[in-house]
């Protein structure tokens, strides 16, 4: 990115504000809606992230979310340094946009917070592990394809947190985004499971981060040579 750090760190902000507004704000306003919820909640949580994305791209790459700006850097597309204030400028906004759900949505469904509905923590861990790698492989494939004239592959990550949604929300409610987590827990008090959510996430992340680092080094090791 050529842009100034203080406008990417606006734009990452105010993108992850609109995916956890967007996002979370679908959760408090359907709850009671009956079997279709996870439908209805699947399709928003696409357009959370796509939408973000879609606005965002351009300016800062559209992060909007601490284990993309993490993984992006340990696949040297940004500084290592840059990470910290990405997570600041995330979680920020992820405050803001839980905020906001409060003010006009009012506070129901922990605003919207995870919450486990199971106490088998270890299919928890795989489920959110599993789809968090899916989502950090769907960013790094995503830059790696480069810019295209339509530029598709800029709704990978959305349709990947909407499947989450679909399959593991029920479950898990399908974080995959530590700032996402962490501002609706931290505003409507709903603290026990925090750690989890970092953790099975985090996790997730690293293993996609070692999974495309490991195939490139393995090709370029297998790569046959001219002459």
């Amino acid at each position: 990115m050529t842009r100034a750090l203080g406008v990417r760190l606006a734009a990452e902000a105010a993108g992850t504000a609109l995916l956890v507004g967007i996002g979370t704000g679908a959760i408090v306003a359907s709850v009671g809606l009956g079997p279709e919820r996870f439908v209805v909640l699947s399709i928003a949580w696409f357009l959370a992230v796509t939408i973000p994305v879609l606005l965002f791209a351009g300016v800062s790459g559209a992060h909007l979310n601490p284990l993309v700006s993490l993984a992006l850097a340990g696949d040297r597309r940004i500084p290592w340094g840059e990470v910290l204030p990405h997570v600041i400028a995330q979680v920020a906004g992820a405050f803001l946009g839980s905020g906001a759900v409060a003010i006009f949505l009012g506070t129901g469904a922990h605003l919207g917070a995870t919450v486990p509905s199971s106490d088998d923590i270890v299919r928890l861990t795989i489920d959110e592990g599993t789809f968090t790698f899916a989502l950090i492989m769907s960013v790094l494939a995503l830059v790696r394809a480069g810019p295209g004239r339509w530029r598709w592959h800029l709704l990978w990550p959305g349709a990947v947190v909407g499947v989450s949604t679909f399959l593991i929300g029920p479950m898990t409610g399908s974080s995959l985004n530590p700032a996402r987590s962490l501002a609706p827990a931290v505003l409507s008090g709903t603290y026990p499971e925090l750690g989890f959510y970092f953790l099975a996430t985090t996790a997730g992340a690293l293993l996609a981060l070692g999974a495309v680092t490991a195939w490139e080094r393995f090709g370029s090791d297998h790569r046959p040579t001219s002459g």
